[in-house]
């Protein structure tokens, strides 16, 4: 008789439920190895967390493809002769998203190095440089129709300043899609509830027909991330 075992088609569905199988108890880290609560924590929630589950099994390169997912199917902004500029764009799952759904024009730029996604144009550097919008522009070969935004700052463990730096990268984004974006085009940006983005909101307000904030189910529901979408770019 083989030893040899058939494969195993667990994770043919999404999971369901506290953890990846969707049965049991929330699995739990045997040893902290130096780690701080909150860093136990969420690891612990990576473990657990069904949409991170479903990334690994649906080869993503992590949760937040379901985020833009979610984004997309109600605003509709990947199709095909689309060109999108993403900031802060690693580990790439925002890129895979808007290939999947056709887009061939997209440049992607963060800190970190990110693995290919074909066939995205991809920068490693500091968006902030000053040269880095001209580069954004000289690969994307034209003006985009989509700038979305998943930047976040390294933090302090200081709320406020935390925060402050959260809400610099959101305006920083937002004068490069007004600067950059074509007529009719759109700007998406993490932000969070409660955030002090009152200014933003108001200058997005006279450049786009619309401006509003959208939670997809895939952002977790004790956390106050949301996301700021801007449509109908009426031009500068």
């Amino acid at each position: 008789m083989s030893d040899e075992q058939p494969p195993r088609k667990r994770m043919v569905k999404p999971p369901v439920g506290g953890n990846e199988g969707g049965r049991g108890k929330p699995a739990r880290l045997k040893t902290a190895y130096g780690r701080t609560p909150s860093q136990q924590a969420w690891l612990e929630r990576q473990i657990n967390d069904p949409f991170s589950a479903k990334a690994r099994a649906l080869g993503y390169r992590s949760r937040a493809a379901f985020k833009i997912s979610e984004i997309d199917e109600k605003f509709r902004f990947f199709r095909k002769g689309a060109k999108v500029i993403d900031l802060g764009c690693a580990p790439g799952g925002w890129l895979q998203i808007a290939v999947e759904r056709g887009v061939t024009d997209l440049v992607g730029i963060d800190l970190l190095p990110v693995d290919p996604v074909a066939p995205a144009h991809l920068l490693e550097m500091d968006f902030t440089a000053d040269d880095a919008p001209g580069k954004l522009l000289q690969l994307l070969g034209g003006e985009p129709d989509l700038v979305m935004s998943d930047m976040a700052p390294n933090t302090v463990g200081h709320r406020e300043t935390d925060h402050l730096r959260i809400v610099g990268l959101i305006e920083i984004a937002a004068e490069f899609a007004i600067d950059v974006l074509k007529p009719g085009g759109a700007f998406v940006a993490k932000a969070f509830q409660g955030g002090e983005t009152a200014d933003v909101i108001a200058r997005l307000k006279r450049h786009f027909d619309r401006v509003q904030h959208f939670k997809p189910k895939a952002s977790r529901q004790d956390s106050s991330e949301v996301f700021l979408v801007a449509t109908g770019f009426k031009g500068r």
